[in-house]
């Protein structure tokens, strides 16, 4: 069995005292990370509008995720490139206090390592981060900000990360390689990679945890992983080559991101085919559904906007004005 170092890590800014004014109990944000200006945008749902947004440092940010009591949020410094593209090789990750609007922490994984999707996961509260350099994803407790695990994924560009809802298993979509490596997240260790297509992008769980998402990037179409048998038994036709996807919690539909299509497509898991189609503004990137259920939320990157769907009738309610760039999006609901 490998063994993992546990890398440095400098906490550089102080914990905000106590009295720091907090919203009120319940209240919910749309966060969104505006990589283009280096900023976590703060949006009120409820008012349909940006209404602050954070300086994560100078650098860029691609995705986001809010702690389980809403109060902050944390965004990994990327770099100054895509994945697989040269450029500067992030090494920090960021966190914001969502009352005061300011960062208040900062993890240093002690070298460049593109850290980019964090979630966190349901069983032991750990914040998981894909580092992809290190073809690993990072562990850290956030009651530290102490790195206290390196989880293999055995292959590069392990771009972005889904956990099931039990917490034992990950997966994580590997770009270049086009490639998923399944994880034990409770052994530390990689159990197997599927081979997908050339190239794959983002990638999504069912909510009974039965199947694995992730877009094929040569091929207008979305493979389908089940996940008791590790292997590809399926594919959706999609309009246009598909990216950030996410399914409504009743598990009835997957809402996918088609970039080059300027559209997004509503895929009937029942049927496994698309049933709807949606025109959004340019370059849609990553989806967020409500806890409710009743709506969607869309990037779209080259656009500036934030696009909100109703799942009831799948027409675009309203749109958004974010910042430029905006990519990841997380939910956030403080208790």
């Amino acid at each position: 069995m490998k063994s993992f170092f546990l890398l440095p890590l400098i906490l550089i800014f102080a914990m905000p005292h106590a009295t720091q004014p907090r919203p009120a109990s319940g209240k919910e944000w749309l966060l969104v990370a505006n990589k283009a200006e280096h900023t976590l945008g703060l949006i009120d749902p409820a008012a349909g509008k940006q209404v602050a947004t954070v300086d994560v440092g100078g650098v860029t940010g691609h995705e986001v995720i809010a702690s389980p009591d809403g109060r902050l949020a944390y965004v990994p410094i990327y770099g100054n490139s895509g994945v697989g593209l040269p450029g500067t090789d992030g090494s920090t990750l960021a966190v914001i206090d969502i009352a005061s609007r300011k960062v208040v922490g900062n993890v240093d994984f002690g070298h460049g390592v593109r850290p980019h999707c964090p979630l966190i996961n349901p069983k032991d509260k750990k914040l998981y981060v894909t580092t992809e350099i290190d073809q690993s994803v990072t562990v850290i407790d956030p009651s530290t900000l102490k790195i206290v695990a390196k989880i293999p994924t055995g292959t590069p560009e392990s771009h972005m990360l889904a956990i099931t809802r039990d917490g034992r298993r990950g997966y994580t979509a590997n770009v270049g390689s086009g490639s998923v490596s399944v994880l034990d997240l409770e052994g530390q260790k990689t159990i197997t990679t599927i081979p997908v297509a050339t190239k794959v992008q983002r990638i999504a769980l069912s909510v009974d945890d039965h199947l694995v998402f992730t877009a094929d990037q040569t091929n207008p179409q979305l493979a389908v992983i089940d996940t008791a048998k590790n292997k590809v038994k399926g594919w959706i036709q999609l309009p246009a080559v598909g990216y950030g996807a996410a399914p409504t919690p009743d598990g009835k539909w997957l809402i996918v991101a088609l970039p080059g299509g300027k559209q997004v497509a509503v895929v009937n898991l029942g049927g496994m085919r698309v049933a709807h189609t949606i025109d959004v503004p340019a370059a849609p990137q990553e989806v967020v559904v409500r806890p409710d259920g009743q709506k969607a939320y869309v990037s779209c990157d080259a656009s500036q906007k934030i696009v909100v769907i109703r799942t009831s009738d799948w027409t675009v309610e309203k749109l958004i004005d974010a910042g430029r760039g905006v990519d990841g999006l997380a939910w956030a609901v403080s208790n």
